[in-house]
C-alpha cells in the first residue's frame, strides 16, 4: 500500500456556525492526525439559478449551498488554533479575486501560518457568480487565471515587485509580508487547455473523485503530457472526494465512490490511494447535521482508513 495523506474539509455550509465550529474541528482533525485541512469557494446561491450545478441542465444546486463562509477566512480561523496541518484550498475560483489581492492574502496567511498553505485554484463554472463577481468576462476566464499564476509569482517572489497585464499592473514596488516558503500551486486538468497550463505551470494536481478507474486513467494521460512536454519535476497530486457518509453500510445497487459506512468509505480511500495520489481530501460535511457529528464521522473514518492500511 502506498502512503497517502489525509485532509478533512472544514464546515462551511449553512448548517454550522462558522466562528464557533471551524476552530472546533480544526483542533480535532490536527489532533487526530489529519495532515491538511481544506475549504471550497461558492459566492451566491442563484434563486432560481440559470444553470444545472457544474453547468449541467437540470441539476439543482444542493441546499447547503445557499450560505458557505469565505474561504480564506474559514482558513485564518483554522490557522489561527493549529500548528500542524496544511491550509489548503480546493478550489478558490481565481476569476472571482483580483490577481493582486489574491496573491498578497495567500502571501499573508502563509507567513502568519509558517508555511503552511496550498493553493488550489481553478475558473469556476458559475455563470451567475460571474455576473456579481468575477473581474473578467467568463469567456476570458482561462487567459485571467493565467495572469493569477503570473502576479502571484511576482509578488510572492523578491522585490521589486513589478508586473504589466491586461487586468493587473504593479509599478516597481516593496510587496510584502512574503511567504514563509514558495507556495504550491495544483490546477485541475479538466480540458487538454488546463492539462497542459497544469504541466507547464503548476506544482500538482487537483482532481475529483469520479472511481478509481477513471482516476487512474487521468493520471496516466496527464503523465504522459508532462513526459511529451518534457517536464522533469514530479507533478503532486490531491484528490478531492466528496463524501457521503451512512451510518450502516450502503447496499443499493450501484454504490457511487465515497458514499457509506466508514468502512465503505475507507475501502474507496485505499483504492484510490493505490493509484498514486499523494493525498486525499474527505469533505463530509454535506452529509452530517453538525460540528459534533463531523468529527464523530471524521474520527470514524479516519480509523478505518488506518485499519485499512492507509
Amino acid at each position: 500500500m502506498p502512503s497517502c495523506r489525509l485532509g478533512l474539509g472544514l464546515p462551511q455550509m449553512k448548517h454550522f456556525t462558522v466562528g464557533r465550529d471551524v476552530p472546533h474541528v480544526a483542533r480535532f482533525a490536527e489532533e487526530t492526525g489529519f495532515d491538511s485541512l481544506w475549504v471550497f469557494e461558492r459566492v451566491l446561491f442563484p434563486d432560481p439559478p440559470t444553470q444545472g450545478l457544474w453547468g449541467i441542465p437540470g441539476r439543482p444546486w444542493p441546499g447547503n449551498y445557499r450560505s458557505v463562509a469565505d474561504p480564506l477566512i474559514t482558513l485564518t480561523l483554522a490557522a489561527a488554533v493549529t500548528e500542524r496541518v496544511r491550509l489548503g484550498t480546493s478550489v478558490l475560483v481565481a476569476p472571482l479575486h483580483g490577481p493582486f489581492q489574491l496573491a498578497r492574502a495567500l502571501a499573508s496567511l502563509d507567513a502568519a501560518s509558517g508555511g503552511r498553505v496550498v493553493a488550489g485554484l481553478g475558473t469556476g463554472w458559475s455563470l451567475d457568480e460571474y455576473a456579481a463577481a468575477a473581474s473578467a468576462p467568463y469567456e476570458q476566464r482561462g487567459r485571467f487565471l493565467d495572469e493569477t499564476l503570473d502576479v502571484c509569482r511576482a509578488v510572492w517572489g523578491p522585490d521589486p515587485v513589478a508586473y504589466e497585464g491586461t487586468w493587473t499592473k504593479i509599478a516597481p514596488s516593496e510587496v510584502g509580508p512574503k511567504p514563509a516558503r514558495p507556495i504550491p500551486v495544483l490546477l485541475p486538468a479538466n480540458s487538454p487547455r488546463a492539462a497542459r497550463r497544469l504541466v507547464d505551470r503548476a506544482d500538482g494536481w487537483m482532481p475529483g473523485a469520479a472511481g478509481a478507474a477513471r482516476l487512474a486513467e487521468e493520471w496516466r494521460r496527464l503523465t504522459d503530457l508532462a513526459a511529451e512536454r518534457g517536464r522533469t519535476a514530479p507533478i503532486q497530486s490531491v484528490l478531492r472526494a466528496n463524501a457521503r457518509y451512512t451510518p450502516k453500510p450502503y447496499d443499493g445497487p450501484t454504490r457511487a465512490p465515497f458514499r457509506g459506512s466508514a468502512e465503505q468509505i475507507a475501502e474507496d480511500l485505499v483504492a484510490h490511494a493505490e493509484v498514486g495520489v499523494e493525498e486525499i481530501l474527505i469533505d463530509l460535511q454535506s452529509g452530517v447535521r453538525d460540528a459534533r457529528e463531523l468529527t464523530d464521522v471524521a474520527a470514524a473514518v479516519h480509523a478505518a482508513a488506518r485499519a485499512a492500511g492507509l
